[in-house]
């Protein structure tokens, strides 16, 4: 994985953590906008991990 897909992982999965225990702290927070949240910043890091692999088999094949 690239420094720079790595970096933008690690920052993506921070995040993800961070909104998913304002989730639990905050009963006020809706519902329906806090499961949004999570599902796009769940594609988003789906979305990093598949660039990241698409690099890492680039990189083993030597291109």
């Amino acid at each position: 994985m690239s420094d720079k897909l790595n970096v933008l992982f690690k920052r993506l999965r921070v995040h993800q953590h961070t909104l998913i225990l304002a989730m639990a702290e905050h009963d006020g927070l809706p519902a329906r906008s806090a499961t949004r949240a999570v599902a796009e910043l769940e594609n988003a890091i789906a979305a990093v991990e598949a660039v990241a692999g698409e690099e890492a088999d680039w990189e083993r094949r030597g291109s």
